[in-house]
């Protein structure tokens, strides 16, 4: 973390700020393969979503507490099978762009699954020639694991998907134990 901004938990304070966020994302970038930006609603509900089931959703702030971008992990696939995997998302605000808050980010979301006892995370990067996606993964450690070719339609052209993942913990040195799931998903009855 640097001087210039903090991270904190995520509020639901921060849904105006992180609609508006996503909603850039949406319509002028690549990151997601949404093509209409959902409202503050769907973005409480998701976010809802992602806190009841045990995965972290955090924010950066500069000094003035104005939001500079959001990352969370959520469930990489649904198959109880994939229930060690996450799948991170970061966003920053266009203006904070360039200042580290994404790094920063996904530093901690590493840190929070790692500590959680969550073994492997996954990036799907929207568009190959995303390069500051993929420069930041490969920064804090992902892997290529592969490229799906043209799995979007977006902006008037086709995109790729890129896959990266990064072991976290033991990774898959070791198996797990089911007791110490660390989400509230598929714990053993």
């Amino acid at each position: 973390m640097t001087a210039s901004f903090s991270l904190t938990d995520t509020t639901d304070a921060d849904i105006p700020a992180i609609t508006a966020i996503y909603a850039d994302a949406v319509l002028n970038g690549t990151a997601s393969f949404e093509l209409d930006p959902p409202d503050a609603t769907e973005m409480r509900r998701r976010f809802n979503a992602v806190r009841r089931a045990g995965y972290p959703h955090i924010v950066a702030r500069d000094g003035s507490g104005a939001l500079l971008g959001y990352a969370y992990a959520s469930s990489y696939r649904t198959r109880p099978a994939y229930r060690w995997s996450v799948e991170d998302s970061v966003y920053v605000a266009p203006s904070a762009k360039g200042r580290g808050v994404g790094k920063t980010l996904l530093a901690e979301i590493i840190a929070r699954c790692e500590a959680s006892g969550f073994r492997q995370m996954v990036a799907i990067i929207g568009g190959s020639e995303h390069a500051a996606s993929i420069g930041l993964h490969e920064a804090l450690g992902f892997a290529h694991a592969g490229t799906l070719p043209a799995t979007g339609f977006k902006h008037g052209r086709w995109l790729d998907s890129v896959l990266m993942q990064r072991p976290l913990g033991d990774g898959a040195s070791t198996l797990p134990d089911p007791g110490t799931y660390p989400g509230t998903l598929y714990r053993p009855a």
